[in-house]
């Protein structure tokens, strides 16, 4: 299979920009226009959000899309911005390597060069992967990519404190046990969403001794003090397209509701957003 140059030197942009301290800032993305939004905004990369995909497609979260619908739309967003993708793919829609190289394959057809890889497992009795598996996907990934001449950039997320799983210190443990195996196995990054104490943050970055990504939720320390601890990524995950859907909701109530549209004062304008619709991805 030809090397595609094109996408190796994105994802080669892409972990570059992975860096302890200047950390990476992702506001995630959904469809086409928050995409083209954002890179107009100065964004180097853009994340996609498979919880704000799924919903504007009309799925719940939890790997219920179809995974062809899922890079469908990725594709569309990769298309439609010139700067490197990563892609949010969930659990990566399947419970074996070979199902991961699936995934990859059509990750890198649609033209995306990272993605997030989870370790939920959506069972409510053994909430999360078991580790060797979790272990062999992420070689997968690996070996996929290496296949395709492209370096993907894995950030592998791991669950402990999202889904609260025990104790604080068997939270804590449970992350740094997963997430040096991660990083160990092939992971660039290691994502532990649901952490907002700056010490507990501090303390998974100064373990893991790799590039960290927190997810950054009302309330979580500002991107300066997450610098500060040495966080190397941040993202906003589906927050963004829930704070739109959020504004939306209010003009809707305003309008059924009173009859008046204070909810459209001050927002993008017609001929912005078909400026952007108009251009052609460089």
């Amino acid at each position: 299979m030809s090397v595609d140059t094109r996408l190796r030197d994105k994802a080669e942009r892409l972990r570059a920009l992975h860096r302890p301290g200047q950390p990476l800032v992702l506001v995630n993305v959904w469809d086409c226009a928050s995409a083209r939004l954002l890179e107009s905004a100065g964004a180097p990369a853009i994340a996609t959000t498979s919880a704000g995909v799924a919903f504007a497609c009309g799925y719940p979260d939890g790997q219920r899309i179809p995974r062809e619908r899922m890079l469908e739309e990725v594709g569309q967003i990769c298309g439609a911005v010139s700067v490197p993708v990563t892609a949010d793919l969930e659990s990566g829609y399947g419970d074996s390597a070979e199902s991961l190289r699936r995934t990859v394959n059509g990750m890198l057809d649609a033209g995306a060069v990272g993605l997030n890889l989870e370790d939920h497992s959506g069972g409510p009795t053994d909430p999360l992967v078991e580790l060797e598996l979790q272990l062999d996907k992420i070689r997968a990934v690996r070996e996929a990519g290496s296949a395709r001449g492209v370096p993907i950039v894995l950030n592998a997320r791991t669950d402990s404190y999202l889904r609260g799983l025990g104790s604080p210190e068997e939270m804590f443990d449970e992350t740094i046990r997963r997430g040096e195996a991660y990083r160990d196995a092939g992971a660039d990054c290691v994502f532990v969403p649901g952490v907002r104490d700056p010490a507990v943050v501090g303390e998974i970055v100064k373990r893991l001794a790799c590039p960290v990504n927190a997810l950054a939720v009302a309330g979580s320390p500002p991107i300066a003090e997450l610098a500060r601890l040495g966080v190397a990524r941040v993202s906003l995950g589906s927050g963004p397209m829930r704070a739109a859907m959020t504004a939306f909701r209010r003009v809707a109530e305003e309008v059924l509701s009173k009859g008046t549209y204070s909810g459209l004062g001050g927002i993008v304008s017609h001929a912005e957003m078909n400026a952007l619709m108009s251009r052609e991805a460089r």
